[in-house]
């Protein structure tokens, strides 16, 4: 949630800076360097590297001796590594992403990734052992390196299949002409494509029919990476970094499965976390509930309408002059707020709040939080040692340092004030925003406070306040860190340094905190920028864990590095409620889920800025029903979208839940399994279909985990779809009837208003529930069936994980297994967690003809229990068994 309230005139944005511009001719004439004293011990080798010519020091002084290392830590991770042989270079601390460590014993002809090199000038490739395709080469195209600048290039095929290097609102295929992916956190008000947005995640997996492979450059410096085609018959990938060190990954991936890289991937930044249950359902926020009434109104509404609503959000709207930890007396009063909670918890729904990471800068004057913080001396500091200050919502503002060691322990002391379960808001998730960390202060903010005044921080409210006593439910319920080696940056420019990266915001510090302020442990801004929005999220995670221990948390958060999903989720950002959102959105949440491993992924639905229409907000209910996190979320400024404010909107919502609902426990097993080893939670369509080239670019279809394919309708006012089917078997997930894919496209007509196609893809076993749950906790209550989805040689197999749906250790589980082949269904496994519920009957999909009968467990069924469909080819069997061991359904 960026200024976006405020008039355009007080913006104060700037004109987007240009990279700086070199003629690579010059920049691949530089004399790169030469390997000397190699070195080799198993699975490592080591060597310097010298300055061999006349140096260019095209941004700064070229770096004469380098230190190479190289290490073979599995066999399908390759780590090199290029560092400063002579001087402390800042480098991504552990302490935010923790490595694995390596085999130890990899010997490079185990290895199915293989390292080599020339000596003079020093190049490398890696080569896949297997086949020995070139995955990445650095051939005539020298190594620079400099203090304020690093360069490394290599070619690539023509028209690269590139996926990742985000965030971007982009395609989720990367263009490969004249384009520039610039890493470097900034509050992306309107998400525009083709800029540096909220996070960063240097990570490319390139997908080629002969296999699919990735590279991770472990930076969190500010760097612009070029793609281009330029030269005929390849594609060059270039990295231009303005610090750190050069710190890769390779990895090996697949021949024949992409997401075997994923879970290579998750090797290094860590597998997602868990989610609870109840964070699948339907969320409701907006920036603009005026006060207590507002809110309770929208929960008794969705209600009214019969959509299911799980967990109600307030966005700063709450607090007192918008200052975290505060609640406006008048506005939204605590006992009134505790009300809306009991109400919630009582009807098992939940409550999230906002919390920003700024703090008003108020000495003196009581502010707690502020006067906590600054006993505990815990905010980021100025180059010199005062306060860094900037401008934000509730005014002047301090930012927590989150590398002081201290500042743990104060922001999970305000959680625990604040949030207290009985003298406070008992909260149920955390949602943390302008984590970049976002501020109002245009560059050079050297008088926060008038910035303040002139941008009226904080904004004066616009209504009275309510009725303090105003009924609100008719019947509500009563309640009975680490240290890092010091860099040295004296004398470096760390506004604008020599190679300006392509920030949309202008000059580093504009609109966010300085990039010369300085951690607690010595580390600057310039180095860690990046980082703040991930650390940020590991303490509010860790907040959470200390107010209900034991329990997962739900944070949703806007900015993110690499492995912030192992803790948080995320959403896409302030988009605009326009067809061009709705559409990337789909490879926003693609990228998030499918190769950054966070899952718990979603974009404001119906749009957060402008004015929704019906027609869109009702398409885009039906594809937020298929977003991993499916919040319904708009600015003060726009019109009220709550999904009921039209019929049409409000049928579409109800009839794309209930596929979401009937669904939940597939997503929910699908969440466990990404948890488990990495697998991807939702898959691009050449993840199924890797050696089908005209899946490689599609982003406006996805499957939900592996079997669930999603294919919206894109284009405003149209009732039909145009959607890619595979050489395979789907079937329509309503009607269950057979669809054959020919690898070509298909056109659905009469795809109307409250309707969405979603496909089964064949060999699959699936546990659905049954419909008309309202919560999530309902929902659990109900029974499931089971749809056996077949392949063309009669197979298909399925999961089921079940657990308390809270907790982080579970004293026990249900793990099921089913396998359909030679006409039977085997569901066995362990069920130590009481499913407590029936399996009501099975449905055999594509079945040619009635069977002459069926048997359970070997007993032949009553013909009565036995319904058999033509048109559709599906067969009913109706079993209403309790779901508690294992069983057997034979037909034929």
């Amino acid at each position: 949630m960026g200024l976006h309230s405020l008039t355009a005139s007080l913006l104060g944005l700037v004109v987007v800076a240009s990279s700086a511009v070199v003629d690579p001719k010059i920049l691949d004439a530089c004399p790169g360097y030469e390997l000397d004293n190699v070195e080799t011990h198993g699975s490592m080798l080591l060597a310097d590297l010298k300055l061999r010519g006349k140096a260019c020091n095209l941004f700064g002084p070229d770096i004469e001796k380098l230190q190479l290392n190289v290490t073979y830590e599995t066999t399908s991770r390759l780590h090199i590594k290029v560092t400063d042989s002579s001087s402390a270079r800042y480098e991504v601390p552990d302490s935010v992403l923790p490595r694995p460590a390596g085999d130890g014993h990899i010997l490079p002809q185990q290895s199915e990734i293989q390292f080599k090199y020339t000596s003079s000038p020093f190049s490398f490739s890696i080569h896949r052992a297997s086949n020995s395709d070139v995955l990445f080469s650095t051939g005539s195209h020298p190594l620079i390196f400099e203090p304020q600048y690093l360069r490394i290039k290599t070619d690539l095929p023509a028209n690269a299949n590139l996926y990742g290097l985000g965030e971007h609102t982009d395609n989720f295929r990367l263009p490969t002409h004249n384009y520039t992916r610039t890493l470097w956190s900034r509050d992306a008000y309107g998400v525009p494509n083709g800029t540096n947005l909220y996070g960063n995640h240097p990570v490319y997996f390139e997908h080629r029919t002969t296999g699919t492979h990735g590279v991770f450059l472990v930076n969190s410096n500010g760097m612009d990476v070029k793609i281009d085609d330029a030269t005929p018959g390849r594609t060059t990938l270039e990295y231009n970094v303005i610090g750190g060190v050069l710190d890769f990954y390779f990895l090996a991936g697949s021949e024949d499965d992409p997401t075997v890289l994923a879970r290579q991937y998750a090797q290094i930044v860590g597998t997602p976390a868990e989610v609870p249950y109840w964070s699948l359902g339907l969320h409701q926020c907006r920036f603009g509930y005026q006060n207590y009434i507002d809110v309770a109104g929208v929960i008794t509404n969705y209600s009214l309408a019969n959509i299911p609503l799980e967990t109600m959000w307030t966005d700063i709207d709450y607090m007192y002059k918008r200052r975290i930890f505060t609640l406006d007396p008048d506005y939204f009063p605590l006992s009134r707020m505790q009300e809306i909670i009991e109400y919630l918890h009582a009807h098992d729904q939940r409550y999230v709040l906002m919390t920003d990471p700024a703090v008003a800068y108020l000495p003196d004057q009581g502010y707690g939080p502020y006067d906590r913080g600054t006993a505990m001396d815990i905010w980021l500091k100025a180059a010199n040692g005062s306060f860094s200050l900037g401008a934000v919502w509730p005014g002047v503002t301090v930012f927590p340092d989150w590398f002081n060691p201290d500042t743990q322990g104060y922001w999970s002391n305000e959680f625990a004030m604040f949030y207290d379960s009985q003298t406070g808001l008992d909260i149920d998730g955390a949602w943390i925003d302008m984590n970049e960390p976002s501020s109002f202060c245009s560059y050079p903010c050297t008088d926060p406070f008038e910035q303040a005044v002139q941008q009226d921080l904080p904004p004066a409210r616009t209504s009275s306040p309510p009725n303090p006593t105003a009924p609100i439910f008719a019947n509500s319920p009563k309640s009975s860190m680490s240290l890092h080696k010091r860099v040295n940056h004296q004398g470096e420019n760390l506004e604008f340094p020599p190679y300006e990266i392509n920030n949309a915001a202008g000059s580093l510090s504009n609109k966010t905190s300085d990039a010369d302020a300085v951690h607690a442990n010595g580390l600057v801004e310039y180095d860690v920028h990046n980082l703040y929005g991930t650390m940020m999220s590991t303490a509010t995670h860790n907040a959470m864990l200390a107010r209900r221990p034991g329990l997962r948390t739900l944070v949703i958060t806007r900015s993110t590095f690499a492995g912030a999903g192992r803790r948080v989720g995320k959403w896409l950002g302030d988009n605009f409620s326009d067809w061009e959102h709705y559409r990337n959105s789909i490879s926003g949440i693609l990228n998030m889920a499918s190769i950054f491993h966070v899952p718990m992924i979603g974009a404001d639905i119906c749009g957060y800025a402008e004015d929704t229409t019906e027609t869109l907000c009702a398409r885009w209910a039906m594809l937020g029903a298929f977003y991993p996190f499916m919040r319904n979320h708009n600015a003060d400024t726009s019109i009220s979208q709550e999904f009921y404010r039209w019929p049409t909107v409000a049928q579409a919502a109800i009839n794309a839940l209930n596929i979401r609902y009937r669904l939940m426990d597939y997503f929910y097993t699908t969440f466990h399994t990404a948890s488990t080893d990495g697998t991807p939670v939702l898959n691009p369509l050449w993840y199924n279909y890797p050696q089908d080239p005209d899946t490689f670019a599609i982003d406006l279809q996805f499957f939900f985990g592996p079997s669930i394919l999603v294919s919206p309708v894109t284009e405003e006012n149209a009732t039909s779809v145009s959607l890619y089917l595979p050489k395979d078997t789907f079937y329509d997930f309503n009607t269950l009837a057979p669809i054959q894919g020919t690898g070509s496209i298909v056109d659905l007509d009469n795809v109307n208003l409250t309707s969405i196609p979603v496909h089964i893809r064949s060999g699959v076993v699936l546990p659905l529930r049954a419909s008309g749950a309202m919560t999530t906790t309902q929902l659990r209550k109900t029974d499931f069936e089971i749809v056996v989805a077949p392949n063309k040689d009669g197979e298909a197999s399925g999961s089921l994980y079940m657990d308390d749906s809270v907790s982080i250790s579970q004293n026990a589980t249900t793990e099921v297994s089913m396998a359909y082949s030679k006409n039977t269904l085997d569901v066995h496994g362990s069920f130590d967690y009481p499913t407590g519920v029936k399996i009501s009957r099975v449905r055999f999909l594509d079945v040619s003809k009635a069977p002459r009968g069926v048997q359970l467990d070997g007993r032949v069924l009553d013909k009565n229990a036995i319904t058999y469909n033509a048109w559709g080819k599906v067969l009913d069997v109706a079993l209403e068994i309790p779901f508690r061991g294992n069983f057997s359904v034979r037909i034929g």
